[in-house]
């Protein structure tokens, strides 16, 4: 398929600049949070300004992380396996719900590109599911999943009974 590429390519861009966006917006508020000196509900300030710039590093490694399983679909043109597809299946659903998140909070634009970045994390899945992907191609001496190549089962037979 023509568009499997391009789109971890764009996938993996978007996610490279939402972890920097993530990081820098995260540690502006622990910023803005020590200098007004503010508190919450009784919250020390120093705590609640540490934990932002935290949260901010986490999350935006978090999202690091799987653009960086995006470029290596991209750079390889092979499925994600294991860990890298269970990441990108997370990061779709944090768009998902950032995306319910922004309706209610911030406006529609905001909810078209989360909504925009999910569609593009699934159909970055989805594509390289599709029959005839290059993670589905047999190896050079056999047949994929072990298959005989016969068409049956690749359970071996049983034995041959004993004539004793």
């Amino acid at each position: 398929m023509v568009v499997r590429r391009p789109v971890a390519w764009v996938v993996a861009v978007v996610l490279f600049v939402e972890a920097l966006g993530v990081a820098a917006l995260n540690w502006f508020l622990g910023i803005v949070v020590d200098r007004q000196d503010m508190s919450l509900a009784g919250l020390d300030p120093d705590t609640m300004s540490t934990s932002s710039k935290i949260g901010g590093i986490v999350f935006g490694l978090y999202f690091a992380f799987c653009g960086l399983v995006a470029l290596l679909v991209a750079v390889r043109d092979r499925a994600p396996a294991g860990l890298g597809r269970v990441l990108l299946i997370s990061v779709a659903v944090v768009h998902g719900l950032l995306g319910a998140f922004a309706w209610g909070l911030m406006g529609w634009p905001e909810f078209l590109f989360m909504v925009l970045m999910l569609g593009l994390v699934v159909l970055l899945l989805m594509t390289y599911d599709s029959p005839g992907a290059p993670a589905d191609t047999p190896p050079a001496g056999g047949t994929p999943n072990g298959a005989k190549g016969d068409g049956g089962s690749p359970i071996p037979p049983p034995p041959a009974p004993s004539t004793y």
